[in-house]
């Protein structure tokens, strides 16, 4: 399996033919390598939440690919309305598709987005994101907060990679992010949503080294680097 960090909160996973997206901001993101959606080839898309830094390529990569949107009910319905095939789920909901299991936990944050005449719309709750696939679980949290359930989902899922937000000020910063890595317990934890902007602006390497003191292993991908992680 293969992992592709693609800068702020967008991750691409791949197994034998299949490739899933999560949170696809390539064309808006400053420090994304992969800016043209032509290299883009995804059969599912899956999101967090409706804000822009997360589901801006969401609809051209739909469109281009014939890919389904698995997301909230609320933000699905409103990406529905452009044409693009859309999975509804909601929070503590669970599904089996073709690819793999996808279990969608809760998220501290908002989630809206923008309407054509510039209105916010309500899209539902934000969500994380469990994705079991080819034998791994994996932990994509979204744009969270710390909160204490996080003990539960590191209890209720045995995760191999966790990808926490680090950024602060709309999210965890390090130093909550270290403290939900504790409770979560994945076997790897690799940074997300920071220094795409200024404001949030973070060292991942020290990050990871709060991480070391706890025991935990700790990773920093650099946008467009990968992981290739096999099945035992």
């Amino acid at each position: 399996m293969r992992i592709v960090y693609h800068g702020h909160s967008c991750i691409q996973v791949t197994h034998d033919a299949v490739s899933v997206i999560i949170d696809p901001f390539l064309t808006g993101n400053p420090l994304a390598v992969s800016k043209s959606l032509d290299q883009i080839k995804t059969q599912y898309i899956l999101l967090t939440h409706g804000h822009s830094d997360h589901i801006t390529d969401a609809i051209p990569l739909a469109k281009q690919n014939h890919a389904p949107i698995i997301a909230v009910e609320e933000l699905a319905i409103h990406l529905g309305r452009h044409g693009v095939q859309v999975e509804p789920m909601h929070v503590g909901g669970a599904w089996d598709f073709p690819f793999g299991r996808v279990n969608l936990t809760p998220a501290l944050h908002t989630s809206s987005a923008l309407s054509e005449d510039g209105q916010i719309v309500y899209t539902g709750s934000p969500v994380g994101i469990i994705l079991e696939i080819d034998g791994f679980t994996l932990y994509h949290a979204g744009d969270t907060g710390l909160f204490g359930d996080m003990r539960l989902i590191g209890e209720r899922f045995d995760i191999d990679i966790a990808f926490l937000p680090i950024g602060g000020r709309f999210t965890m910063g390090p130093e909550d992010a270290a403290i939900a890595a504790s409770w979560i317990k994945a076997r790897r934890v690799i940074p997300i949503h920071y220094d795409t902007f200024p404001i949030i602006k973070q060292d991942a390497s020290l990050f990871v080294q709060m991480l070391l003191q706890q025991g935990l292993a700790g990773q920093v991908l650099a946008p467009g680097e990968q992981v290739v992680i096999h099945s035992s």
